[in-house]
């Protein structure tokens, strides 16, 4: 009898791979909006779409989460990777907001590389989460956790001479201010894909 009280299928891999295509896609949009985009205000809406639906499934995730007795590994791996998954989300909707808050318009090629190493990481997380269904196998997770790793240290790169050279370059102090926050934001996003890759490494070493 207690067994019929239990859920008859509980994919939690379904949501992990769910939350980082949402992740994909929120970062492709952001890239966008780097890019020269004329449309800065309706990608920004379909980020806080994206990130509307992130949250969707992260509460959906935590929800089965409690009502499942038996998990594929640790319950708090579960709840730690799920959201981690939405906090990468999150910090680019936060990004997106800014962009139009504070309207900028003004294209930045190291505002737009450090959103393709965001494009790159969030892909390769994509490519790390699918590696879970296998993990006697985990040599996809494990390649890919050195890609994310190698990502932020690329992004840390990038915010450093962003930074130098618009404290160099740029004369208009508010101007200064609102790009030295978004670049910041845009590197503590990679700081956000890296904590994804330190957890799937846990994961991986737990279940070894």
């Amino acid at each position: 009898m207690f067994r019929n009280l239990l859920p008859k299928s509980t994919d939690f891999f379904d949501y992990f791979e769910q939350h980082s295509r949402l992740g994909v896609e929120a970062c492709q949009e952001l890239l966008a909006m780097f890019s020269g985009s004329q449309d800065m205000v309706v990608r920004a809406a379909r980020i806080k779409e994206i990130e509307r639906e992130a949250d969707t499934i992260t509460h959906t995730c935590t929800d089965v989460l409690h009502r499942t007795f038996i998990t594929p590994f640790d319950r708090g791996d579960i709840l730690g990777l799920i959201q981690k998954l939405d906090d990468v989300v999150d910090a680019i909707e936060s990004i997106a907001s800014r962009l139009v808050l504070y309207e900028i318009t003004e294209e930045r090629p190291e505002a737009r590389a450090l959103a393709e190493v965001l494009v790159k990481a969030s892909q390769a997380i994509t490519r790390a989460v699918a590696g879970l269904t296998n993990l006697s196998n985990p040599e996809e997770i494990k390649r890919n956790c050195i890609v994310l790793f190698d990502l932020e240290n690329q992004g840390d790169e990038l915010m450093r001479s962003a930074l130098a050279k618009l404290l160099k370059e740029e004369a208009n102090a508010i101007t200064v201010i609102k790009w030295k926050e978004i670049f910041e934001r845009l590197e503590k996003a990679t700081d956000r894909c890296e904590a994804v890759a330190d957890l799937l490494q846990g994961i991986v070493i737990e279940a070894a």
